[in-house]
């Protein structure tokens, strides 16, 4: 396909982006090319919207951005066979080598030379992407577009809360995000006893609530680690996830986890965050995940699975739809932390 086509382009190396006419991308032999119907705002694309010490060491403008999406096939490559003109499909946006150590054993979600998509290459904040088939996941048709968009960063709430065992498990999660948010949707569905969420936001603590959670806290008001031993009889939790990535909370997040207990951290923290790994990590005897990304693609197929039998719904956590031309609305959103996940529609 020729022609142009809308994109939001992060323009330059500074705070922003622009909503510019580009080309629209050729595909190659592995390759099909998406109409995007949805793409959500992700708090990386916050990142390098704002531009922050992070995205400064990390990505080349100028470049279309956004990795979270669903569309519709509408061009097929000469070699691709597992998918068809019309098919929904979302993307899996870790491209691996298939060829390092950790690809050779099946651990894909590791890749030494992971690139993602919207990040290291073109994304999808525009009205077309081209990506190699094996990358996307194709959608139950009946699934709306808004929701199949954020199947990636559910994923990502997925791998973390089922990193091990939760039926029956009292389980805390610190930063009510909008994946914060997914992972006391899933945690609840899994099966645990107690979902206790933590955030500074009563916006999203009210969102968490609407997902499940047993309890909610704003940590401004209250102290956390006084809250978890009243609702754990002094015992703490058997799992923390930790979704903030502030060094304060992440430390609380040791203190609360009882012992034998796991904590599994998805956060991204912009500085090293000092842990008393003596007596929060060895004498206590837990388990600490380091989590990254889906498993490829055993995440997706659950993600799938608890959409489509309704265990989890999304729909409280998508709070707001805009045009692809509105993007800088659903950024300051984002950024002030008044909504869950903000959608734009090319």
């Amino acid at each position: 396909m020729n022609g142009k086509m809308r994109a939001i382009v992060k323009h330059h190396r500074g705070v922003g982006a622009e909503l510019q006419m580009v080309d629209i991308p050729q595909i190659k032999d592995n390759e099909v090319l998406i109409k995007v119907k949805a793409t959500s705002i992700c708090g990386t694309d916050v990142h390098i919207y704002t531009w922050d010490e992070w995205s400064q060491s990390r990505v080349n403008p100028p470049y279309v951005f956004g990795h979270e999406f669903a569309g519709e096939v509408v061009e097929v490559g000469s070699k691709v066979t597992n998918l068809q003109i019309g098919d929904a499909v979302s993307a899996e946006t870790h491209l691996v080598c298939g060829e390092c150590p950790q690809c050779l054993t099946g651990q894909y979600h590791i890749c030494k030379n992971t690139k993602i998509i919207g990040v290291d290459t073109n994304g999808c904040f525009a009205e077309y992407v081209a990506l190699p088939a094996t990358n996307l996941w194709k959608n139950p048709k009946e699934m709306p577009f808004d929701v199949a968009s954020v199947q990636e960063p559910m994923g990502n709430a997925v791998h973390t809360v089922l990193s091990g065992d939760v039926a029956g498990k009292t389980v805390a999660v610190i930063g009510c995000g909008p994946i914060g948010i997914m992972a006391v949707g899933v945690a609840k569905a899994a099966g645990a006893s107690q979902v206790i969420a933590f955030d500074l936001n009563d916006y999203r603590l009210d969102l968490a609530t609407q997902m499940g959670a047993t309890t909610v806290v704003n940590s401004k008001n209250e102290d956390p680690l006084e809250v978890v031993s009243k609702l754990t009889d002094g015992n703490g939790v058997d799992i923390v996830c930790e979704m903030s990535g502030h060094p304060v909370a992440m430390n609380q997040g040791f203190k609360m986890v009882t012992n034998g207990g796991r904590v599994s951290i998805l956060s991204l923290p912009v500085r090293p965050v000092e842990i008393d790994v003596t007596n929060d990590i060895v004498f206590k005897g837990i388990q600490v995940h380091g989590i990254t990304g889906r498993k490829m693609y055993e995440t997706w197929q659950q993600v799938s699975r608890l959409l489509k039998s309704g265990q989890v719904d999304v729909k409280p956590m998508i709070t707001h739809h805009f045009p692809l031309e509105d993007f800088e609305k659903g950024f300051d959103l984002m950024i002030q932390g008044n909504c869950g996940k903000v959608v734009l529609i090319p």
